[in-house]
């Protein structure tokens, strides 16, 4: 009961952070365009630091309708077209049984055995070992599979892994991370609309009437200026905080989710074994490796990991499912030497090809030695 409490917490945990994020990327636009008022009224007009703040506050009024526009079309944009942004960078392509039968049937298989609307299945033409889930509802998700994982899993790991990205779907976690990088995506245009309209058109947001000459002061410039580069910082720090504080336990009970599903922890701890340090997908943007089932890129001192380290993850599994780790692995054909064939003993006669090849059985020995074949 314990566990399902708290998946079941995870989810409710996640739909309400849902609306936190898009109610917080409001908010982070707005301190956004008021720190580029700052900033211009700061670099324009010299008088003292409360008159700047009052007339920036003016600007921010005059620009939120527009701010606020520009954000709904963003999000609009994203809403429909996420998917195609992401499968551009990754080069991911829809497949069916016909093209993937191996792939699509075990897909299929899981989420027949337990009643899951069955996602997007595609590919992407990689050698990196990784896959990843994406959209924002039941009609826009998919989970790419890279060809190099396709490549060197059998059958129990991908099913292992697949099972993981539809516990990632069914936890709400895949709609969490795409709007985390919907807030991202804002908040860089945004910053860069700013720079360009300041200082390479000589933009003035201009919208407000003036508080007044009468207490304009002097001497506030500069300080303006070094709180709205700071409000930038900030507003930049708390869109990367964001993206960098959702939960890492979602991984886990991913990981969870896929042996609930396939009955196997084995095949879990061995597809991470294998795809340990091989996923980084070329060309591939920091916030679709977020989505993967493994991010190779760490962050300072791990501390802006967006996963536990695999030996974590596995660990887990052995202690609390009852998994076997077989250790790092080695895969032939991804840089590793792959082991050598036995070599024969020094004066040991080896049997002649036979009919069939040389794998044919050896005649039996004789009192005399060994019989000829007739």
């Amino acid at each position: 009961m314990a566990a399902a409490y708290g998946l079941y917490t995870h989810i409710q945990s996640n739909k309400r952070r849902s609306i936190a994020l898009l109610l917080g990327l409001f908010l982070l636009v707005y301190l956004m365009v008021y720190a580029g008022a700052l900033l211009a009224e700061g670099l324009t007009q010299d008088a003292s630091l409360d008159w700047l703040a009052r007339k920036a506050l003016q600007d921010l009024i005059w620009a939120a309708p527009f701010a606020t526009v520009g954000t709904l079309a963003w999000i609009v944009i994203a809403y429909f077209f996420n998917q195609s942004m992401i499968d551009a960078v990754t080069g991911g392509e829809e497949v069916t049984r016909k093209e993937q039968p191996r792939l699509y049937n075990i897909l299929e298989n899981l989420c027949i055995s337990r009643g899951i609307t069955m996602p997007r299945l595609k590919v992407a033409d990689d050698e990196a070992l990784n896959a990843f889930a994406s959209g924002l509802n039941e009609k826009q998700y998919s989970i790419t599979v890279t060809h190099g994982l396709i490549e060197q899993l059998d059958d129990k790991e991908l099913e292992a892994v697949l099972g993981h990205e539809l516990t990632h779907i069914r936890n709400g976690d895949v709609r969490m991370l795409v709007i985390a990088v919907i807030i991202a995506g804002v908040l860089g245009f945004f910053a860069e609309l700013l720079f360009r309209l300041m200082f390479q058109s000589g933009f003035r947001f201009g919208g407000g009437r003036s508080s007044g000459d009468s207490d304009r002061g002097k001497g506030g410039g500069g300080i303006a200026i070094v709180i709205a580069i700071g409000l930038v910082a900030v507003a930049w720090l708390l869109s990367v905080v964001i993206r960098f504080a959702l939960s890492r336990k979602r991984e886990y009970l991913a990981d969870a989710g896929s042996v609930e599903l396939t009955k196997d922890p084995d095949a879990m701890i061995s597809a991470l074994r294998k795809i340990e340090g091989r996923g980084e997908i070329e060309g591939a943007p920091s916030a679709v490796m977020e989505m993967c089932i493994d991010n190779p890129r760490t962050g300072f001192s791990n501390l802006f990991d967006t996963h536990p380290p695999v030996e974590s993850r596995i660990a887990a599994l052995v202690q609390f499912a009852g998994g076997h780790d077989p250790g790092p692995l080695d895969l032939p054909g991804l840089g590793e030497t792959p082991p050598p064939p036995p070599v024969p003993q020094t004066g040991q006669e080896q049997p002649a090809p036979g009919p069939w090849g040389s794998d044919a059985p050896a005649p039996p020995a004789g009192p005399w030695g060994p019989q000829r074949p007739n």
